[in-house]
């Protein structure tokens, strides 16, 4: 058996998990990695591609600015459609900044660049995992990785492993409590090699359900459709999926929308979840370990970073002052944001889906709360400041 003694272990080995190991590298501050997955696996998985400003700001403090900014597209506005009625978002006019376009995969290629080769150990595909004395100062991991056993001892642990995670499970039933609603739809995606519909973000709703017309560079698009909850990726051929995506867009885009084939399909479920306190003991959870919100606002991803700043100045003043106030405050800190956020996610699923079993009444509600979007600058503000991303 192996044994390793480490500042904080980390468990996850995705972009909140790297980002938080690369913060506390630059502080001198050990961690481990511990990945269930494969890192090849980590580095390819298709994700979200907005980022905050807050986000953006994160990866230049950690010295991984420099390709987000030079390849990364920002975006001074998005359009909220319904039918073929059109409202552009100016977000740049109405709260001064903008969102970067860039790719959850690159940001975790940056990541793993950072952290991979300068002390960090990772341990990945790491099976039978599990953790050890939480609510004691001997707190400890033990699995299997190539093969051999190891035992981890740390002085905290950081559960950035995600909603199927083993650190959000390690705390007792007793002493957390868990809000979540589940949608009866999901999102099938599709990335295509195929000019983007537009220069910004398309939020479609239509009667038959809602679209995302979004990007990755000039030449690579990521487009979505509302599914039911239950289908599979077999039943959506690339004929079916244009189809649904030109029905539900304007038809002034539709008409001149490039399709080809797909290089990658999948689907992803909407639901909304909270965990309730974020820590127990010497343990900690960020990300999606801790909270999930259906992607209509953009908030996956940077809601995980905001979490890992929070952490991260916690770890930092421990062990540089020896003092555990900001890790005591952590929870409810990142607690404050992230309610914020899952309100804001709610509130456009609920703008721009169809729900089953709707009557008449929700889409003439719908349909009023659009109008009035379409109205009011102030109400404009409110979403673009929500949509930009509240202050850490």
């Amino acid at each position: 058996m192996t044994k390793y003694q480490t500042d904080v272990a980390i468990l996850g080995g995705g972009p909140s998990g790297l980002m938080l190991s690369r913060l506390l590298l630059l502080e001198g501050i050990r961690s481990v990695i511990i990945e269930r997955q494969p890192m090849q696996h980590v580095l390819e998985r298709i994700r979200a591609g907005v980022l905050e400003e807050g986000s953006v700001n994160l990866m230049q403090n950690a010295g991984l600015g420099d390709r987000v900014l030079r390849e990364g597209q920002r975006h001074s506005g998005f359009r909220i459609t319904y039918g073929d009625d059109e409202l552009r978002i100016d977000i740049e006019k109405l709260t001064g900044k903008h969102v970067t376009i860039y790719g959850q995969t690159e940001v975790t290629k940056d990541l793993f660049a950072s952290v991979s080769g300068n002390g960090i150990r990772i341990l990945d595909s790491v099976t039978d995992a599990k953790i050890h004395n939480l609510d004691s100062d001997q707190v400890k991991i033990i699995g299997s990785h190539g093969n051999e056993d190891f035992e981890i001892h740390p002085k905290f642990i950081a559960g950035c492993d995600g909603f199927k995670g083993i650190s959000r499970q390690a705390i007792p039933a007793d002493k957390k409590n868990e809000y979540e609603r589940v949608y009866p739809f999901g999102w099938l995606g599709v990335l295509s090699e195929t000019k983007p519909a537009d220069h910004e973000l398309i939020y479609a709703s239509h009667e038959d359900g809602f679209s995302l017309c979004s990007m990755r560079n000039e030449c690579l698009s990521r487009y979505y459709v509302q599914c039911p909850a239950g289908d599979s990726v077999e039943q959506w051929s690339d004929d079916r999926f244009w189809d649904t995506l030109k029905r539900q867009i304007p038809s002034t885009i539709a008409n001149n929308l490039e399709t080809g084939p797909s290089l990658e399909k999948s689907i992803a479920p909407l639901r909304s979840f909270v965990c309730e306190p974020l820590s127990f003991g010497r343990l900690f959870i960020a990300g999606d370990a801790g909270h999930i919100v259906p992607p209509t606002g953009a908030k996956g991803l940077n809601l995980a970073f905001s979490d890992v700043y929070y952490l991260s100045k916690g770890f930092i003043t421990f062990f540089k002052d020896k003092n555990e106030q900001l890790l005591k405050e952590y929870s409810d800190r990142a607690l404050d944001r992230i309610w914020k956020s899952e309100r804001f996610s709610w509130w456009m699923t609920s703008l721009l889906h169809r729900f089953d079993n709707e009557d008449g009444f929700a889409e003439r509600l719908r349909r009023a709360e659009f109008k009035y979007l379409c109205q009011s600058e102030d109400y404009q503000r409110v979403l673009a400041t929500n949509y930009v991303g509240l202050p850490y």
